[in-house]
């Protein structure tokens, strides 16, 4: 966690409000394989990273609620008694959306004040805005004596994306963030949210994010398009979702289906396998092998689900050249955000220095490197 970070979001809380706050760190997280599964009732394979929100919050005194995004400079005040999703609302609506969603349960929230601010590169598929709903409802949960387990709170963040952001996501995001360990990865059961551990040991290699600082804006239409598509093919299969389906199924729609439609269904159930097949390789240390899945997850990412974009394909082309990294793919909803690379310990540093210009020269942009480490998940931070 950004000790940094956390002085300066505590310092601003009390500049604006002349009180203590408690203060909630809430994580984002990476992928290491299993993308666009989560709303399929598959399987995933997240962790939680030491870079992520750290909200500051405490009760109002007043009729109104005042929150301030630190990062943007940006204040909003509203009152918890006429809570709806905002046109253009952008963060605001992450905020208003966990109000709203614990109101909708039949449970009374006052009026608070909230500042907060993140660490998470922008637009990098690392979560920040599941780890800024996740924030908000643990801080709430905490501060007016809620009730909520965990559990309960991550479908209150997931479903604050649903209706007032407009984005149809899965549950890993949320679920990744708010159950996050310290050194381990936890293969997901969408489906169940039941999660197995993994300790990280990637024994003589490391991960390094190479963030490409474009976020198409295609991203929101093109996810909620996918989707539409996964429920279309589970619908036609009879079946609940495309996590119960194998390829022979998928073969007996296949003339009932644009072929377009047909390899984004099939790479669901192909990534599907992936991510289980990624676990076993875990468990036998078996790294190679866990790095070739990486990149097969990234070759069907590009080619049969279509959220890739020329940058992250040429980061991972070139990762796919140098021989001391064994697996990279694009990381997050797609068009944008980050490659997540498998590489030789010690030599991070020589391949970013290898890409950067290359990349530079291609797209006459930076790209930025990110190490992380696994952290543990939502968490009030103790002073």
């Amino acid at each position: 966690m950004n000790t940094e970070l956390k002085s300066k979001i505590a310092q601003e809380f009390l500049e604006n409000f002349n009180e203590e706050p408690i203060l909630i760190f809430s994580p984002g997280r990476i992928n290491i394989i299993g993308e666009h599964t989560d709303y399929n009732d598959g399987f995933v394979f997240p962790a939680a990273v030491d870079k992520g929100i750290i909200a500051a919050i405490s009760k109002s005194n007043s009729n109104e609620s005042v929150a301030i995004a630190s990062d943007l400079n940006e204040k909003f005040e509203f009152s918890i008694d006429n809570v709806a999703p905002l046109k253009d609302g952008n963060w605001r609506n992450y905020i208003l959306g966990v109000v709203g969603e614990i109101q909708k349960k039949g449970i009374e929230v006052g009026n608070f004040n909230v500042v907060f601010g993140g660490d998470i590169p922008n637009g990098s598929g690392m979560s920040s805005s599941a780890a800024l709903e996740n924030s908000i409802v643990f801080g709430l949960n905490d501060l007016f004596d809620l009730g909520l387990t965990k559990e309960e709170m991550i479908y209150i963040s997931q479903k604050a994306e649903h209706n007032y952001v407009g984005v149809n996501c899965g549950i890993m995001d949320q679920y990744a963030s708010m159950f996050g360990q310290k050194n381990k990865a936890l293969l997901l059961d969408c489906r169940t949210t039941i999660a197995t551990p993994f300790e990280i040991d990637f024994e003589d290699y490391e991960l390094l994010l190479i963030n490409t600082n474009v976020k198409h804006s295609l991203a929101d239409s093109a996810y909620n398009n996918r989707r539409a598509v996964c429920e279309n093919a589970a619908s036609l299969l009879n079946m609940k979702a495309l996590r119960d389906a194998s390829e022979e199924d998928l073969l007996t729609i296949k003339n009932k289906i644009s072929e377009e439609d047909y390899q984004k269904a099939l790479f669901v159930i192909q990534e599907n396998n992936r991510a289980q097949e990624a676990s076993k390789a875990m468990t036998a240390n078996d790294i190679e092998k866990l790095g070739a899945l990486v990149f097969g997850s990234h070759d069907g990412l590009q080619n049969q689900y279509q959220v890739s974009c020329d940058e992250l394909d040429f980061l991972v082309q070139l990762a796919k050249e140098y021989d001391n990294v064994i697996g990279a793919r694009m990381m997050g909803g797609g068009f944008g955000g980050c490659t997540i690379n498998i590489v030789k310990k010690g030599k991070a540093a020589t391949f970013y220095k290898l890409v950067a210009p290359l990349y530079k020269e291609k797209f006459n942009k930076e790209c930025s490197p990110y190490s992380v480490n696994i952290s543990e998940g939502t968490h009030k931070i103790v002073k």
